[in-house]
C-alpha cells in the first residue's frame, strides 16, 4: 500500500462517522493520528474572513479553521484527494476539484458540507477560479492540457478551452473579461532558441485564447495572481539558465526564482524579477498573492520555506522607470563608462539579482529561537505551498508538517510568524522524508535549488542541462524519475549506471552539496522514487485502449516493425544502448540508453538532444526505428495508430 493509500485507511477508520461530503466538528488533538499525513496544500479564506478552508490533499477532506480562535472546528471528507479549491463570492458553497482520468468538481454547501452536485471535467482538474457574477466556473486540466468552462446555472461543463502543456494556475480580472493560465511546462524544442512555459489568456465573452511568453528558460510556472484594481498579473516560475555548463551555483549559474509581471490591459510581458540574492537563492516559489488594496505582493518558497513580501507600487515603478534602450539609458545617465550599472535597460532586469533590494523582504517560516524567547514552534517547517490573506496576517499552508503559518505583518514582534498545527506532528516514513528532501532547497549550496527544480512532481522540466557527468558541450534532455530505480542506467549516455549512483552524484554536483550521513538524504530519495507510480494516460478512454492504440499495439509487437525489440513489455525497454542515428556533431558517442515508454506522453520533448515535440515528428521527420525496424511502409493513418498505442503507455 503506498503513502495515499495508508493515509486514507487510517483517516476511513478514524472518522467513521464522517460521511461522504458531510461535515463534523472535532477538536484538534482528536484529528488525525501519529504517521497520518494531513497535506495540507492550500488555504482559501471565505469572503468575509472569518474562516478559512484548508485543502488536506493527504487526508483527502477540507478542515474549517476559526480565525478568531485559531481552532480548526470541523471537517468535510471529499470524494478523493483535493486538487483545488474556490469559494463562492457569497460564501454559501465551495468548489472542489479531485480525480485523476475522471476529474469531477464537487459542489458543497459551505455551512454543512453536504454535496450539492457532482459536475464531471478532465484529466486531473485543478485551480477551480469563479468568474465575477458566479455563473461560470473555470477549471484546469492538467493532463488534457485544456480548460474546463463550467456553466454554473446548467450545473455541465459548456466547453473545454484548450491550453499549452500541464495548466495548473488560474487567476481571473475583477471585471471578469480575461482568465489567466499557467502552463507549467514549456513546449518546445529543447535545442531551440527559446524554450519557455506560457501563459494562456482566455477572454471570457468568447473563449478566444492568446499566449504571453515568458522570458527563455522559464519552467515550473506554478501560480498566478491578478492585482485588485485589475491593472497586473503576477506569476511566479523558475527562471533556468539552462544554456550553462554546470560548473557551480553561484549568482544563480544554474538556476534562479523568478516573479513575471504582465501588463494586463495589453496582454504583454512587462518584465521579469528575480526573487532570488546575489548569495542566497530563493528557490521553487509556489504561490503568489495580493494584498486586498494590492501594495503587498506575497509569494511563498517552496524550497526555502519562507515568504517574501514586495512592495508592488515601487516595484512598478521601477519596472516602469528602466530604459529600454541603450540610447535612452545615455540620455538618462544610467551608463558609465565602465557600464557597470545593473539593469541599464529592460533587457537586464530577468538577470539582475539586485533589483529587488529595499522592495521585498524575506520572511523565514520555519522554527527557530530568539535570546530570551522560546521557540516558535515544537515541529520542523518545511514545505510551504499555497497562501491567503486576511487583512494584515497572510497563511501558508505547510505541506510536510501538517501546519499553518501565521505571518502577522501588524505584529510588534520582531518576529511575526507563528505556526498554528493543523493536527499532531507527523511521523515521516523514509518515502515521505525522501519526499521532502527532493523538494528541499536547504539542501543545496546557497539555497538556488531543489532537485523538483529540475524535475517537478519527479518528472521532467523539457530542458537540455549541460551536466558535466559527460563531458562540457554535451547537453541532454532531462529525463523522468519514474522508473529510474528499476530502468538502468540512469543517464543516456549510461555515465551513471544506477539511479542509486545518480542520486549521490546529483546531490554533490548539481546540489554541491554533502549533507550529513545521518540525516540519510540520498536513501530516502531513493524510497520516494522507488514508491512513485504512473500516472494513468489521457489518451485512454475509460482506462483501456482506443481502437485507434489497439491497432497500434498490433503494429507495435510485429517483427519486421521493431518497436518491441528495444521497447519490450512490461518496462518497455530493454535497458541497452542503442545507436539509432539521434547523435549529433557536439556528443561522445552514438548510441544512447533505451529510455522507458511507459508516461512517454509526458516527456516531451523526445530523444536525449530533446529536439522532437511530439512523437509522430519523431517517428515522420525523426525516422525514430527505421535502423532496426520496417517504418518506412507504414502510411500515416498506421503511423497514427502506432503513436496513439504508445501515448497511452
Amino acid at each position: 500500500m503506498n503513502d495515499r493509500g495508508l493515509c486514507l485507511s487510517v483517516f476511513r477508520r478514524t472518522l467513521v462517522i464522517l460521511t461522504l461530503c458531510g461535515s463534523v466538528a472535532a477538536p484538534v488533538a482528536a484529528r488525525g493520528a501519529p504517521g497520518q499525513y494531513l497535506g495540507p496544500m492550500d488555504v482559501v479564506a471565505s469572503p468575509d474572513g472569518a474562516v478559512l478552508y484548508v485543502r488536506q490533499l493527504d487526508a483527502q477532506r477540507i478542515d474549517v479553521v476559526d480565525v478568531a480562535t485559531q481552532t480548526v472546528t470541523r471537517s468535510i471528507a471529499c470524494p478523493g484527494a483535493p486538487t483545488g479549491l474556490a469559494v463562492a463570492a457569497d460564501g454559501s458553497r465551495l468548489y472542489v476539484t479531485s480525480g485523476g482520468p475522471q476529474g469531477v468538481v464537487s459542489v458543497l454547501e459551505a455551512q454543512s458540507g453536504n454535496l450539492v452536485q457532482t459536475i464531471a471535467v478532465g484529466h486531473s482538474p485543478t485551480a477551480p477560479v469563479l468568474v465575477p457574477g458566479g455563473k461560470q466556473l473555470f477549471v484546469c486540466n492538467q493532463f488534457n492540457n485544456d480548460v474546463s468552462v463550467i456553466d454554473l446555472q446548467a450545473g455541465a461543463e459548456a466547453a473545454r478551452v484548450p491550453a499549452i502543456r500541464e495548466p495548473v494556475a488560474a487567476a481571473v480580472t475583477p471585471d471578469g473579461a480575461t482568465v489567466f493560465v499557467t502552463n507549467l511546462l514549456p513546449n518546445d524544442p529543447a535545442d531551440a532558441e527559446t524554450v519557455s512555459a506560457q501563459v494562456t489568456v482566455i477572454r471570457t465573452s468568447d473563449l478566444s485564447t492568446s499566449t504571453i511568453r515568458l522570458p527563455n528558460g522559464s519552467t515550473s510556472l506554478y501560480d498566478i495572481c491578478v492585482a485588485p484594481d485589475g491593472k497586473y498579473a503576477y506569476a511566479v516560475h523558475i527562471l533556468a539558465r539552462y544554456r550553462m555548463p554546470t560548473t557551480q551555483l553561484e549568482r544563480g549559474w544554474m538556476n534562479t526564482n523568478a516573479l513575471s509581471v504582465i501588463d494586463v490591459a495589453s496582454g504583454s510581458l512587462l518584465n521579469t524579477v528575480l526573487l532570488d540574492e546575489i548569495d542566497l537563492g530563493a528557490a521553487n516559489p509556489y504561490a503568489v498573492a495580493t494584498s486586498a488594496d494590492g501594495a503587498l505582493i506575497y509569494v511563498s518558497h517552496a524550497g526555502t520555506h519562507e515568504l517574501s513580501v514586495i512592495d508592488a507600487p515601487k516595484l512598478l515603478e521601477k519596472l516602469l522607470s528602466v530604459p529600454k534602450t541603450l540610447e535612452e539609458a545615455k540620455a538618462q545617465g544610467r551608463v558609465n563608462v565602465a557600464g557597470t550599472y545593473a539593469s541599464t535597460t529592460v533587457v537586464d532586469v530577468p538577470n539582475d539579482l539586485t533589483f529587488l533590494v529595499d522592495l521585498r523582504q524575506r520572511m523565514s517560516l520555519r522554527k527557530r529561537s530568539l535570546p530570551g524567547l522560546p521557540p516558535r514552534s515544537d515541529r520542523p517547517i518545511n514545505g510551504p505551498r499555497g497562501l491567503d490573506v486576511v487583512g494584515a496576517k497572510v497563511y501558508v499552508a505547510i505541506y510536510f508538517s501538517d501546519a499553518l503559518a501565521v505571518v502577522d505583518l501588524e505584529s510588534p514582534r520582531y518576529d511575526k510568524v507563528t505556526i498554528l498545527p493543523l493536527g499532531p506532528q507527523p511521523d515521516l516514513t523514509p518515502q515521505r522524508k525522501g519526499q521532502m528532501y527532493f523538494h528541499d532547497a536547504d539542501i543545496c549550496f546557497q539555497q538556488w535549488q531543489s532537485c523538483a527544480s529540475c524535475h517537478p512532481d519527479a518528472r521532467v522540466d523539457a530542458l537540455n542541462w549541460d551536466l558535466l557527468n559527460d563531458d562540457i558541450g554535451t547537453p541532454k534532455n532531462n529525463r523522468s524519475m519514474l522508473l529510474a530505480h528499476k530502468t538502468p542506467p540512469a543517464m543516456s549516455a549510461a555515465v551513471r549506471m544506477t539511479a542509486e549512483e545518480a542520486v549521490r552524484s546529483g546531490i554533490k554536483h548539481i546540489q554541491f552539496a554533502v549533507p550529513p550521513a545521518e540525516d540519510q538524504v540520498p536513501e530516502s530519495i531513493d524510497e520516494y522514487l522507488k514508491a512513485l507510480e504512473p500516472v494513468p494516460s489521457p489518451h485512454l478512454v475509460d482506462g483501456k485502449l482506443s481502437p485507434s492504440a489497439q491497432r497500434g499495439k498490433e503494429l507495435f509487437f510485429q517483427e519486421a516493425i521493431g518497436c518491441a525489440k528495444c521497447h519490450p513489455a512490461p518496462l518497455y525497454t530493454d535497458l541497452q544502448m542503442h545507436d539509432v542515428g539521434s547523435s549529433v556533431p557536439y556528443d561522445r558517442r552514438a548510441d544512447f540508453d533505451t529510455p522507458t515508454l511507459i508516461e512517454v506522453w509526458r516527456t516531451a520533448p523526445y530523444m536525449h538532444d530533446g529536439h522532437y515535440v511530439t512523437l509522430k515528428d519523431l517517428l515522420v521527420r525523426g525516422k525514430h526505428g527505421g535502423k532496426h525496424g520496417e517504418l518506412d511502409g507504414l502510411t500515416e493513418p498506421q503511423i497514427d495508430d502506432l503513436v496513439a498505442f504508445v501515448l497511452s503507455l
